[in-house]
């Protein structure tokens, strides 16, 4: 139930952070992986793990703002693999800013990577996605009002506290301080533990789940 064997997943935002993680629970759950990312340097190590899992690797410099990037990124999964199962839409961007102080084009710089492109990913991967397939939104309003027609099943993801790049510009006394006060589980989580849960969202296993926002926080938000 939870094989993905035969399966191709795409994940963006691949080249560091949760969507090292993502990739790399994909491939050890038997999928082969397209890996999108602006740094394609960095990409290529993120493709030693998923080869290292014993599954096929590709990768393709994308910078998600750009509609025709996304559509190549597809493209080029498809003559590869010849096929597109999964989306994992993990590209994204932190504004530090506050909202009162932030400038129009910070905010829309925000929106144009962590809207605008997952928007630009799901319409070129729902081109050439077969009923069953699944589109994994990493926290977007997407997972909540687009549930299409063609049997594409789409979730989102709401990470609490998880060590990454994004998380590593947050002030360390701060985060110490929600995760004692905030956080039932007392811990940072571990980026397998939510790449667990895509790999849920995208097997057969959660055949059943579509237009959820799935909470990993430790428990925050009850609190």
């Amino acid at each position: 139930m939870f094989g993905l064997d035969g399966k191709v997943a795409i994940v963006t935002g691949a080249s560091s952070g949760l969507g090292v993680a993502f990739a790399k629970a994909f491939a050890e759950a038997g999928a082969d992986v397209a890996l999108g990312a602006r740094r394609a340097d960095r990409l290529e190590e993120t493709a030693a793990l998923v080869r290292g899992a014993g599954r096929r690797a590709l990768t393709v410099q994308t910078d998600v703002t750009d509609p025709d990037q996304c559509q190549a990124l597809v493209d080029a999964t498809v003559a590869e693999f010849g096929r597109v199962d999964v989306l994992v839409n993990n590209a994204g961007v932190p504004s530090a800013v506050p909202a009162t102080r932030e400038t129009p084009e910070e905010f829309r710089s925000v929106v144009d990577v962590n809207l605008n492109g997952c928007y630009w990913m799901a319409q070129a991967c729902g081109r050439v996605m077969e009923p069953g397939s699944s589109i994994i939104n990493l926290s977007s309003v997407l997972a909540q009002q687009w549930t299409g027609r063609k049997g594409i099943r789409v979730n989102a993801l709401a990470p609490g506290f998880f060590e990454s790049e994004m998380t590593a510009q947050l002030p360390p006394d701060g985060v110490q301080m929600i995760l004692q006060w905030r956080v039932p589980a007392g811990r940072w989580g571990d980026p397998a533990e939510l790449a667990a849960t895509a790999v849920w969202l995208a097997s057969p296993a959660g055949a059943y789940v579509t237009g959820q926002t799935i909470v990993v926080d430790g428990g925050m938000s009850i609190t």
